[in-house]
């Protein structure tokens, strides 16, 4: 990955998109940039000198469109607009995912057809740059006319209001100004509009989603061939030959990647001839549901990465002649798709949560509830009862935000696509499916121990050993809650699988050979 990356020229892609959040590459207004972005602002004063009407430039805004504002108002039109659209309610979302709505506001702005000045980005990327976040309420936005409510929040800071995330604490934006020495930006003509009207709260979203969510399709496989491995399943179902027969991509790498995971079990061969014909679903099946969850990310992947690269301002500047009222500000085309993901990410730990139960049942050679002395112990029957719960809650969450629209701007703005809230939830989900993996990998890492003296392949060994620097094989019942904190974390922050996969390519293993698409 190269170390800069240029705003408004270069392609932006979801890898980058994180790389800039978390500060490990550096974003430019190259001097190719900033000719594009001060051209188009100069047609927006051609237009404001010339006394032509466009919208949101010298009129009102939705329903009031057809109301003119004079030369001298235009400005203070800018400035009002950031203060009446800032109506969010609920939590702050998270810093991380406020900064991503900067990265690809500043991405879509810098092509040259929103008509922003360049001090104006300029003052974004320092945001950026230093790690001073705005503060976004997480609700309010419809997701078309642009995701006004919170965008709205995020560029307060540029006027000199709101409040921002400066390490963890919330500061208001007049102090910090006045620490760096800073002044409030004067809008021009045009930029309030233009930093609203787009679709970076549900962008931002996606992007953090799928950043999550393809770290626990990659958790999932390896958790999988765990517990299969614990239950003394067979490898049969992962067969290219039966794969090849029915081509998804998804189920065809998931299939690729059980075989590699389960390569050289000492478990898998010593139970060669036993006589048992069929797994359960939720070990036979993994690469048709992973699949189908696999396939369901990299279409949501495909469209982010065309909205990451997008315009989606409204009225477009081509010149000061020619600017056109669209509806590229109207988030339908990933609402869509990330309420599709919403069933993909939840089904994930609907399967894992089959898997947690059959290691209780004491079948296959397993005790019950994965541990010797029960009944004066409860063994692991409660970690698959908070399994049960957040499955349940996720389902819940599954509902499609995007099949329902409500009016507003008196009809104007009659259609909405609701794809913040879409995107919303699939973060939601996310989050409960990394406890739900969390509880099958440290059941299955329990589960494992009872196979003892034989061993797994290599890399689920190494997997299991990974656990096992955080979390100790239970003899007795102890506080659970603990244990699955730590395993989640070591999920969620990707060092888990990252190891994992650094085990692999250090023996010449690439679980993803082939499946370049599926990567980020």
């Amino acid at each position: 990955m190269p170390t800069t990356f240029n705003y408004g020229i270069d392609t932006l892609s979801i890898s980058t998109c994180i790389a800039l959040a978390k500060g490990e590459i550096k974003g430019i207004l190259s001097t190719e940039a900033q000719k594009k972005i001060i051209k188009s602002q100069q047609h927006v004063k051609t237009i404001v000198e010339n006394n032509k009407t466009v919208y949101g430039i010298n009129t009102g805004f939705g329903i009031l469109a057809d109301k003119r504002i004079s030369e001298q108002d235009t400005q203070t039109l800018q400035h009002k607009i950031l203060q009446s659209h800032s109506v969010g309610v609920g939590n702050a979302i998270p810093p991380f995912i406020a900064k991503l709505m900067l990265i690809t506001k500043l991405q879509s702005l810098a092509q040259g057809f929103s008509g922003v000045q360049l001090t104006t980005l300029e003052r974004i990327l320092w945001h950026i740059e230093n790690d001073i976040i705005p503060v976004v309420p997480e609700k309010g936005s419809v997701g078309a006319s642009g995701d006004l409510a919170p965008l709205s929040h995020l560029f307060l800071p540029l006027t000199g209001l709101g409040e921002v995330s400066v390490k963890e604490k919330i500061e208001p934006t007049p102090a910090i100004l006045k620490f760096y020495n800073l002044s409030p930006l004067k809008l021009a003509p045009k930029e309030g509009l233009a930093l609203i009207n787009g679709t970076q709260f549900i962008l931002a979203h996606a992007v953090n989603a799928l950043y999550q969510m393809h770290n626990c399709l990659e958790v999932a496989d390896i958790i999988g061939a765990m517990s299969l491995e614990a239950l003394t399943g067979t490898s049969a179902p992962f067969d290219a030959r039966l794969h090849a027969l029915r081509p998804f991509r998804g189920n065809q790498l998931v299939a690729q990647r059980m075989r590699m995971l389960l390569s050289g079990s000492n478990i898998m061969e010593s139970h060669v001839d036993c006589g048992r014909v069929q797994d359960p679903y939720s070990l036979r099946c993994i690469p048709q549901v992973h699949g189908a969850s696999r396939n369901a990310w990299h279409h949501l992947k495909q469209l982010t990465e065309i909205e990451l690269n997008s315009v989606t301002d409204n009225p477009i500047i081509f010149n000061e002649s020619d600017t056109i009222s669209g509806g590229n500000f109207h988030g339908q085309p990933l609402a869509l798709a990330l309420d599709y993901n919403c069933v993909a990410a939840s089904e994930l730990g609907n399967i894992s949560d089959r898997r947690c139960y059959l290691l209780l049942e004491g079948k296959w050679g397993l005790p019950v509830l994965l541990m010797k002395d029960v009944g004066l112990n409860s063994g692991f029957m409660i970690p698959q009862y908070t399994t049960a719960a957040l499955v349940t809650e996720n389902k819940t969450l599954c509902f499609p935000a995007s099949a329902d629209s409500i009016p507003t701007s008196l009809g104007q703005e009659d259609h909405v696509s609701m794809g913040s809230i879409s995107g919303r939830r699939l973060n939601m989900i996310i989050d409960n499916l990394e406890y739900i993996l969390a509880i099958e990998l440290m059941s299955g890492c329990q589960a494992i121990e009872f196979r003892r003296p034989l061993k797994s392949s290599e890399l689920l060994e190494f997997a299991h050993d990974r656990v096992r620097s955080y979390v100790s094989f239970a003899e007795e019942d102890r506080i659970f809650a603990d244990d699955i904190k730590k395993i989640k974390a070591i999920i969620h922050d990707l060092s888990f699988v990252n190891d994992v996969n650094n085990f692999a390519v250090s023996k010449n293993i690439d679980l993803n050979t082939g499946y370049n698409e599926f990567k980020l």
